[in-house]
């Protein structure tokens, strides 16, 4: 408040000395003013929009998932089918190899996501914005996640789907379970379907990525690119300060 009434001082001073006062208080007035919901809402969905597009641009590339910190690992349930035919000629790097291939399939289908992430984000209503902006580093991501997975879920699992088979992925893996199936004495059959697991992982890997970008957004000045992400989340980080002094 106290650099506010000096800006508004020296504002004034300013304009006794010079004919373009009209100019300066116009810009002074627009850099102290509060953020509108408007602007608020179409703030939180830039950031969103720029945290989406580098996720899965990043996701997307080769190695995007494979060698990366959101690398998908084999469930328990195949793991145990590895380790037991890890010995038959022709499975010996079955792990590995599925591995590589399901995270080949997830980098594939990820380039399908950025418009289905980005139509979900401009379907946000400005109901909840403010508290959103006001909320955990997370807070947008969090809201995204509850509100858009299940919609995401079903347009991005036919994707996973076809994606894996294009690398080969459900092909190995079917082998090596129907494989495991027939072993003798085995109480306990495996499902020869990774799909679903693969889709869950690979939503769960986007969305990390997305909640990385927005704390970097929401924490490092430098991240925010436009004078509109300037202004919406000065009022956040003003209102954590204010917080804080409390």
């Amino acid at each position: 408040m106290k650099k506010s009434v000096f800006a508004i001082a020296l504002l004034s001073a300013v304009c006794v000395m010079t004919p373009s006062c009209d100019t300066l208080q116009s810009i002074a007035k627009d850099v102290m003013a509060e953020p509108t919901v408007t602007e608020i809402g179409n703030g939180l969905k830039e950031a969103l929009t720029t945290g989406v597009s580098k996720g899965v641009d990043l996701l997307s590339a080769k190695d995007g998932y494979y060698k990366s910190a959101y690398k998908i690992l084999l469930p328990p349930e195949a793991r145990k089918v590895t380790d037991r035919l890890k010995n038959i000629p022709g499975f010996d790097r079955l792990e590995e190899n599925l591995i590589e291939r399901i995270n080949r399939g997830a980098e594939d289908a990820a380039k399908e996501a950025k418009p289905i992430f980005v139509s979900a984000i401009r379907s946000l209503t400005f109901t909840d914005v403010t508290n959103i902006l006001m909320g955990k580093d997370n807070a947008a991501t969090d809201f995204l996640n509850r509100t858009t997975n299940q919609q995401l879920y079903e347009k991005f699992n036919p994707k996973i789907v076809a994606s894996l088979d294009k690398v080969g992925a459900n092909d190995l893996w079917k082998k090596a379970a129907e494989t495991y199936n027939k072993i003798p004495l085995l109480n306990n059959k495996v499902n020869t379907d990774l799909d679903d697991y693969i889709t869950k992982e690979a939503l769960k890997g986007l969305f990390a990525k997305v909640e990385d970008e927005e704390k970097n957004i929401r924490n490092n000045k430098l991240a925010r690119s436009s004078a509109l992400l300037k202004k919406v989340f000065a009022k956040q980080d003003s209102n954590r300060t204010a917080a804080g002094n409390k």
